[in-house]
């Protein structure tokens, strides 16, 4: 059985590493961080991977020559830090909107078969799409057919609305198909909230448990629930009147809709707000326990959510660990790829590079050398 080498770029704490981990035939042998704590979480849930916890400017061939020996680099996964092109963000074209050139320069090195970018859909608006555009444009350069898709992390049964746009591209010939939806409208219906973490213990706030409230009675729990210990279910402790606030608001209710004695006088309208306990929760972001930064209030305990909760709410199974103060948990688990997302991804470059290895072999028009040569209709950009 043909195995893959595969890197990973800006891994933070290994959600998009998941996908590819549980598949048998790909091997992941390094992996780029450059933020201690996180990189400590990635190396705690893949520990048979190098990690290399630097600036990704600071990898050079003489490191990668290192780390990879006589190893042939098949895949290349990961996206820069999504900040400057998010749209909830100051959107600045400062040095991290340049990141890509880094990622860039390592696939000019090691010239992977394949790699699969990943970012936030802000990306396609900055600058106008003209960042989007260079980016495309800079790959092409290395000779990358490319194709990029839109996916929502709910159509692949996690329970949270997560839009992220992955660009994936092949060497010459593209025959990668992007994962068609398991959930949603005439499918499996979405993962609620409910489904998620219904069976986690009511909580007030400052309030801890370590027991399950009830079994695993729906696909994703049995999907999560890897560990027999309930862990990291701690609700973060509130003032009074933060916690008269929670508790006034009704199930998806914001600020607006709260009285006026104690409606807050500031915040954005997704701020000061419950989510739906029936619907899949909103993007999760570093700000998960922040009633006063994003949609995060419990319906149903009418708290700020728990760092297992921000887990679940991304896929992440429970024996997945965090590393770091509860604010670096936070961070780690907001920035992720949902592991539930990486999975439909890895399965179907696995599918593209079976197809890519036959074309490769079998067509005599098709060859790599240094230059691109293939038939017309083998050619797909988008």
């Amino acid at each position: 059985m043909e195995k893959y080498n595969v890197i990973d770029l800006f891994a933070g704490v290994g959600g998009l590493s998941y996908g590819f981990s549980k598949i048998q035939q790909f091997n992941i042998i390094a992996a780029n961080e450059i933020e201690h704590d996180i990189s400590v979480a990635y190396t705690l849930n893949h520990p048979e991977v190098t990690m290399l916890n630097c600036d990704i400017k600071d990898i050079n061939e003489e490191i990668l020559s290192s780390v990879l020996g006589d190893r042939k680099v098949d895949i290349i996964v990961g996206g820069p830090p999504c900040q400057s092109y998010s749209t909830l963000g100051k959107r600045l074209m400062d040095d991290r909107a340049n990141l890509f050139l880094q990622y860039k320069r390592v696939l000019s090195i090691l010239q992977p078969k394949a790699f699969v970018f990943e970012n936030v859909v802000g990306i396609l608006s900055m600058d106008k799409g003209r960042l989007f555009e260079l980016i495309k444009e800079e790959f092409r350069q290395l000779g990358y057919i490319l194709k990029y898709q839109v996916l929502n992390a709910v159509n692949y049964g996690v329970p949270q609305q997560r839009e992220r746009v992955i660009l994936v591209g092949f060497k010459g010939y593209n025959p990668f198909e992007f994962p068609r939806p398991t959930h949603g409208e005439g499918l499996k219906p979405y993962v609620t909230l409910k489904d998620a973490i219904g069976d986690l213990p009511v909580l007030k706030s400052g309030q801890a448990s370590s027991e399950f409230l009830s079994g695993a009675d729906n696909e994703f729990l049995r999907f999560v629930r890897t560990s027999e210990s309930l862990k990291e279910h701690s609700a973060p402790k509130n003032g009074e009147n933060l916690i008269r606030i929670m508790e006034a608001l009704g199930d998806g209710q914001s600020k607006d809709e709260l009285p006026e004695e104690i409606r807050p006088k500031s915040g954005y309208g997704n701020t000061y707000a419950k989510l739906w306990w029936d619907r899949p929760s909103t993007t999760i972001t570093r700000n998960f326990a922040c009633p006063s930064s994003s949609r995060c209030i419990h319906p149903r305990d009418s708290r700020a959510m728990t760092i297992r909760e921000g887990a679940r709410l991304q896929s992440f199974p429970d024996d997945y660990l965090f590393y770091g103060s509860d604010g670096m948990k936070r961070l780690e688990i907001g920035n992720a790829v949902p592991p539930l997302l990486s999975k439909a991804i890895a399965e179907q470059i696995l599918d593209a590079m079976h197809n890519y290895t036959q074309q490769v072999n079998g067509d005599k028009e098709f060859r790599i050398e240094n230059k691109i040569i293939a038939s017309e209709e083998q050619i797909s950009i988008f």
